[in-house]
């Protein structure tokens, strides 16, 4: 244990100084690590090359979009490897990226994006029947896309982010980010009961990532497994940075089930896993 609070704060002691973002971080990982799995869900499978080439699309896609620094957009996708790319991607440049619970509709969920006034919507095309409903009491009218598939009259985000060049941002392209500036909302219970936006900065996302990253003392060979909502800080960021930064491979579920856990996790050779709450409870009791 001793040993493990060493690491986690060796790891964190440099952020500062650096100045460095995850969203930059992952470039640099691309550059050592290449063709090794990063992401892995069931649509797709992305290497830190892919990933890098994919957050750098996205970025020059808000770039085209008018996005400036601290400019928010909402993302509304049930888990999967592209999520990440997006958020990364745009928070390369910025924007400021609110993480919507994908299980909201109605009032809650057009009270979660209101209460951030966004530059955009982005849902996923199994959510995008949700964001439909409420589209006309969204205070600030914000450009709507779709990731994915959808009947919806929404506009598609995939080709319009496949003409988008995935080589490295150069200087002239956007100004560094500071690393004390906000990256994400990720919402809380309100005391009104409806969801409350707090602020994530990227100097947060990077000493959650780093701090974990050294206690669990992640390698290039090791395999997450994470069923945990990308929209928390724990499945989100903690289980995915940790072990982005460790050169490890993050293996994304849609949600947690007590009864394929311990198959999948074999079957996809995993080495850790993220838990939070009862989840530990539950695969005791399904015994």
């Amino acid at each position: 244990a001793k040993q493990a609070w060493i690491r986690a704060l060796e790891r964190t002691a440099s952020i500062d100084r650096a100045g460095i973002t995850l969203p930059l971080l992952i470039d640099r990982l691309a550059q050592r690590y290449g063709t090794a799995a990063a992401l892995e869900s069931a649509e797709a499978t992305l290497s830190y090359r892919e990933l890098a080439l994919r957050c750098n699309q996205y970025a020059r896609w808000g770039l085209a979009q008018g996005l400036r620094p601290g400019d928010t957009v909402c993302l509304m996708m049930q888990n999967c490897a592209e999520y990440m790319a997006i958020w990364l991607g745009l928070t390369r440049i910025g924007a400021v990226v609110a993480l919507i619970n994908n299980n909201l509709a109605g009032d809650a969920l057009a009270h979660s994006i209101n209460i951030v006034a966004p530059k955009g919507v982005i849902a996923g095309g199994e959510l995008a029947p949700r964001l439909a409903a409420v589209r006309a009491r969204l205070s600030a009218r914000p450009p709507c896309w779709v990731c994915g598939r959808s009947a919806e009259d929404i506009a598609a985000l995939d080709s319009e982010v496949g003409r988008c060049s995935g080589e490295p941002l150069h200087d002239g392209e956007c100004a560094p980010v500071p690393i004390g500036a906000t990256a994400l909302y990720i919402y809380t219970s309100g005391t009104t009961g409806l969801p409350k936006a707090a602020k994530v900065s990227h100097y947060r996302v990077m000493q959650w990532s780093h701090w974990f990253a050294g206690l669990m003392d992640t390698q290039p060979g090791d395999r997450m497994f994470n069923c945990l909502p990308l929209y928390h800080s724990v499945g989100g960021v903690v289980a995915t940075g940790a072990t982005l930064v460790g050169g490890g491979a993050v293996v994304i579920r849609a949600r947690f089930s007590a009864s394929d856990f311990w198959r999948d996790v074999r079957e996809q050779r995993c080495t850790l896993f993220q838990y939070i709450g009862e989840l530990c409870r539950y695969l005791v009791n399904a015994q």
